[in-house]
C-alpha cells in the first residue's frame, strides 16, 4: 500500500522545481492530487507521469495570491476528490540578486513577498475552511533555513522567516481540532529557480549564501535535489508523522550546525 492512499492533496507550484518533483513522489504513493500553478507549461508531462504510477490528478492552472482563484480551487478539489487532507505550500520566488537590507528595492520586496507570503496566506486561508468544517488537514510549507540563518537576500530572508511564523500560528491556533502545521527549511535545492542564482547572478549576497552552506553541509550528499526535500514532505503529508506539529524542520545537510 502507499503511504498516502486515500489522501486528497494540493500541491502548489505543481509545474516545475520542487512542486512538480513532490506531486510525482506523492502520486506514487496513491496520492489525489490537485495540483496548482500560474503557469502549465508542464502539466501534461507530470500528469502523464502520475497517472503511469496509477495514481489520480487534476492541474487547475491560478494564482495562489489571488483570493479568488484559490477559492475555486478548493471548490473543484472538493469537487472532484470529496474532500482536502493536505495542503503543500511549495510555490516561490527568490528576488534577482538576493540583495542585502541596504540595496533590496520597493519592487522586490513587492515581488517576493505578494508570492512567499501573502499567496501562501491567502491559499492556507482556503484550504484551512474546508479543513475546519472537516474537523482535520494537515498543511506543509516549504520555508528555508534562510530563515534561521539571516543569510540570503533581505527580502527571501524575511519572506520564509514568516513562513515559519504562520506554521506556528496555524499549529497553535488549530490545536485540539484536527489540524496540524509544519514547515521545512531547506538549504540551497538544485532546481530550475536556483540554477540561476548558482550560475548566472552571483551577487555578493547570494554568494555569502552559498559558501556558507558550503562550509557547514555535509557535502559527501552532493547538493540537495528536489527528490530529497519531496521525500521529506512525503513523511510529513504521511500519518507516520502524525504527532509533528509547529515545527520547522531543518533539511539543509547541516549548515544550521
Amino acid at each position: 500500500m502507499g503511504r498516502l492512499d486515500g489522501k486528497v492533496c494540493i500541491v502548489t507550484g505543481g509545474n516545475s522545481g520542487i512542486g512538480m518533483k513532490t506531486a510525482e513522489v506523492f502520486g506514487g504513493e496513491g496520492a489525489k492530487l490537485i495540483l496548482t500553478d500560474v503557469s502549465d507549461s508542464n502539466k501534461d508531462k507530470v500528469l502523464a507521469k502520475i497517472k503511469k504510477q496509477g495514481g489520480e490528478a487534476i492541474f487547475v492552472k491560478g494564482d495562489i495570491t489571488s483570493a479568488e482563484d484559490n477559492e475555486e480551487l478548493m471548490r473543484k478539489a472538493v469537487e472532484t476528490f470529496g474532500r482536502i487532507d493536505v495542503l503543500v505550500n511549495c510555490a516561490g520566488v527568490l528576488e534577482k540578486g538576493l540583495k542585502p537590507i541596504e540595496e533590496f528595492t520597493d519592487r522586490d520586496y513587492d515581488f517576493v513577498t505578494n508570492i512567499n507570503v501573502k499567496g501562501t496566506m491567502s491559499i492556507t486561508r482556503a484550504a484551512c475552511k474546508i479543513m475546519l468544517e472537516q474537523g482535520s488537514g494537515n498543511i506543509i510549507s516549504v520555508a528555508s533555513i534562510s530563515a534561521k540563518l539571516g543569510i540570503s537576500g533581505a527580502v527571501y530572508c524575511a519572506s520564509k522567516g514568516a513562513v515559519v511564523s504562520l506554521t506556528r500560528h496555524i499549529a497553535m491556533r488549530y490545536a485540539g481540532k484536527g489540524i496540524r502545521a509544519n514547515c521545512i527549511c531547506p538549504g540551497t535545492v538544485w532546481t530550475p529557480m536556483t540554477r540561476v542564482q548558482l550560475k548566472d547572478e552571483r551577487s555578493p549576497a547570494a554568494e555569502e549564501f552559498y559558501n556558507t552552506v558550503e562550509k557547514h553541509s555535509d557535502l559527501s550528499v552532493g547538493i540537495c535535489k528536489d527528490v530529497d526535500i519531496a521525500n521529506i514532505l512525503l513523511f510529513l503529508a504521511s500519518d507516520e508523522s502524525r504527532v509533528i506539529t509547529g515545527q520547522a524542520i531543518d533539511c539543509d545537510c547541516g549548515c544550521y550546525l
